[in-house]
């Protein structure tokens, strides 16, 4: 699931996003006021922000400079200002993406997984992510736990390596797919990742029917944890 925060005071238009995006599974919070929004970023964990330009009690070129500063997460602009100079200046402050009213919400879907697909690509540059037991090694392209290496073939390497990736979040089979190598090949149904996710943890849970690690969330898809 992906979650965004969303900085919008029209209400009826946030509400036509949001109902949206939710077939996508993209999931929106709405923030009217910004430094309420600002406040939530502290505490919770997006994986986006939606913003608005003209908003009560702060110019959200303000905002994006506060969010810019603060937090290490995306910025769409979604604003009906048309003034070049506020989109350079959003641009310039660090904002990824700057997307004028009125748009298709076709757009705007495209642009926020290309842009989250770039940017956890970027986080990823270092060669060596660490997740407390596992650790992947992204130039050898291995995974270990403990120290000791796990051998896997490709497709569960792929799957488990993009569950390290994204620790503590859920991950809809669809995101699996488009976020990994087995995007248009034979492993491309549901039966199939299940076989994946059963094959992996034979291979690093201590008891695979009560997996300590790689987690099913009903529904939604699977998560991984080392609690």
């Amino acid at each position: 699931m992906i979650k965004i925060a969303m900085v919008e005071d029209d209400l009826e238009l946030a509400e036509v996003l949001t109902q949206y995006l939710k077939q996508y599974n993209i999931e929106v919070t709405n923030y009217e006021e910004p430094y309420l929004a600002l406040s939530s970023l502290r505490i919770n964990k997006f994986d986006l922000i939606i913003l608005d330009l003209t908003l009560p009690g702060m110019d959200g070129l303000d905002v994006c400079k506060e969010v810019v500063k603060n937090f290490d997460i995306p910025i769409i602009i979604s604003s009906a200002r048309s003034d070049i100079t506020d989109k350079v200046t959003a641009l310039q402050l660090g904002a990824d993406d700057y997307l004028p009213k009125p748009y298709d919400p076709r757009e705007l879907e495209v642009r926020i997984k290309t842009i989250l697909r770039r940017f956890n690509h970027n986080n990823e540059d270092v060669k060596e992510k660490k997740s407390k037991l596992f650790n992947l090694d992204l130039e050898k392209k291995e995974i270990t736990k403990d120290g000791k290496y796990i051998k896997l073939t490709a497709a569960e390497y792929e799957v488990l390596s993009l569950m390290i990736k994204r620790e503590g979040f859920v991950i809809s089979r669809e995101d699996i797919f488009e976020n990994s190598d087995l995007m248009n090949s034979d492993y491309e149904s549901s039966g199939s990742l299940a076989v994946i996710i059963n094959r992996i943890r034979h291979k690093i849970e201590e008891s695979p029917k009560e997996p300590q690690y790689l987690h099913t969330i009903r529904g939604m898809g699977y998560k991984f944890t080392n609690e």
